[in-house]
């Protein structure tokens, strides 16, 4: 297979995972938000996409409630940095917003197929590409609008730009058509733009690059010490801008926004930190880690619970491989990066260590031809020649027709959150009680979680909501809203009622 022929298939593979993550967003989450997350990024892309950082805070904040956007000193705000909802209100000024992740999704198909040329050979990097594209862990959180496939990019293009700049005798002659310079951009732009996006997550990938380069400052001439100084130079400007960001929402640069919603929400060991009982220690570090394995040995690629099967071969196959360490150590970073955080989603996988999903397709594809190698080399084969393609037929058929479909099936209708919700309030008979403030008798947030859409940022939409949960409405006063109807809602009856 010549150069051209594996590019083309590579386009293919990239293009079939934009396809099917739309598909997660269109048929799996009916491109609306689940979790708070979501709910939170998307409406402060929907403020920035107006030009704004912030808006004023509205008259009972409580009621009017989005997930982790917050209220502080009259303005609110999302609790999450900026980086994500920059990118994200692209997709909303172009109305294709649940586009925004899968193609992101597909770009990081084709950056791993790069990869895997660089460090190994075409076939390898097909196999990583297409081991990638059929991750269930990568297409739930392709679908989603959750900030990880955009994380995935920035840091496939800081590994494939440090790679060409310091490893160059190892690397294709195809590197040396860009000038050192923009490799040099590219590398700070994206570790601060990661940075912006996800703090701990740059942490964690910039680890391994971060101890390649001080031995690189150590060993390296004058002209790799400028490289490496400018990049650190970049990416730490870029990431000044996070406390600037903090400064302007709340006058303190070293306000932790996520303290704002949770107190308890903060980095770090001891009582106070966390949920847990006696505070963030190393027993929930384990017991986070293990939780989080236990999942991806499962989504990773839908394996049935032994995804990493063949990642220990190509471990032994990568052993004496310089050009593959910092890439290999990008996992191990994440882990450590995030023992400092005291909690470890697993609804999506094990997201936090998203970025390490390229580390595992790559071991993987290198461990699956390394063990179809060692098994038919001798003059007397250890195994039958067709064994390992059989196994890893069967294994992918396996995702195909059993696991990734109950997994798909799993996250619909996730926490009851769905397009039903909306219906009471898109009919031509609700149109004629607008303007409106709804108020939501609801048990839990997630009862008013699918209307959210429905309504924007300055809540100046026909419907705004109330998210009334504990029978506090009564202190919305009418005159508050002289120019809308109030409609009590009950979401199990789905009952609309004008209030007398």
């Amino acid at each position: 297979m010549n150069l051209s022929q594996a590019n083309r298939i590579a386009i293919l593979i990239s293009i079939a995972s934009i396809l099917a993550a739309f598909f997660v967003s269109e048929n799996v989450y009916e491109q609306l938000p689940h979790v708070e997350d979501e709910f939170s990024y998307i409406w402060q892309a929907q403020v920035f996409a107006r030009g704004q950082a912030f808006t004023p805070s509205p008259a009972h904040p409580k009621l009017l409630v989005i997930p982790f956007v917050v209220d502080y000193g009259g303005l609110r705000f999302s609790k999450y940095p900026p980086g994500w909802p920059l990118l994200l209100a692209l997709g909303v000024l172009s109305g294709l917003t649940s586009w925004i992740n899968p193609i992101l999704g597909g770009v990081g198909v084709w950056l791993t197929y790069r990869l895997g040329q660089k460090l190994f050979d075409h076939r390898t990097a097909l196999l990583a590409a297409g081991l990638m594209a059929t991750s269930p862990f990568f297409l739930l959180n392709s679908g989603n609008l959750l900030s990880h496939p955009w994380s995935l990019v920035l840091s496939l293009s800081l590994t494939l730009a440090w790679l060409d700049l310091f490893f160059e005798k190892e690397s294709s002659s195809n590197a040396n058509r860009v000038p050192a310079w923009i490799k040099v951009w590219v590398a700070g732009l994206s570790l601060g733009v990661l940075f912006l996006t996800r703090p701990i997550t740059a942490i964690g990938v910039g680890l391994p690059f971060f101890i390649h380069g001080l031995n690189l400052l150590r060993r390296g001439g004058r002209k790799i010490r400028w490289q490496i100084l400018l990049i650190g130079f970049i990416a730490s400007g870029i990431a000044t801008l996070l406390p600037v960001w903090q400064f302007l929402l709340t006058g303190n640069p070293t306000q932790n926004l996520y303290e704002l919603w949770w107190q308890y929400d903060q980095i770090g060991f001891g009582d106070g930190i966390g949920t847990q009982p006696g505070g963030h220690n190393f027993f929930w570090v384990i017991n986070n880690l293990v939780l989080s394995l236990k999942s991806g040995s499962g989504d990773l690629f839908g394996w049935g619970g032994i995804s990493w099967l063949f990642i220990p071969f190509g471990l032994w196959a990568v052993r004496r491989n310089r050009l593959v360490e910092p890439v290999i150590g990008v996992p191990a970073g994440l882990i450590l990066a995030y023992s400092i955080y005291w909690i470890s989603p697993n609804l999506y996988g094990p997201r936090y260590y998203y970025e390490g999903l390229v580390s595992s397709c790559l071991l993987t594809a290198v461990g699956i031809f390394w063990m179809e190698e060692w098994s038919t080399k001798s003059e007397s084969p250890r195994l039958p020649r067709a064994i390992v393609p059989v196994i890893v037929a069967l294994l992918v058929g396996f995702n195909f027709l059993a696991y990734m479909p109950a997994r798909f099936d799993s996250m619909r209708n996730l926490y009851n959150i769905n397009h039903a919700q909306q219906t009471p309030f898109l009919s031509d008979e609700a149109q004629t009680l607008t303007p409106a403030l709804v108020i939501v008798h609801a048990q839990e947030w997630t009862d008013c979680a699918g209307l959210l859409p429905l309504q924007d940022p300055w809540l100046t939409t026909s419907f705004i909501f109330a998210c009334d949960t504990d029978d506090s409405a009564e202190t919305i006063q009418q005159d508050e809203y002289p120019d809308r109807k109030i409609i009590h809602y009950d979401p199990e009856i789905r009952e609309v009622k004008l209030e007398p």
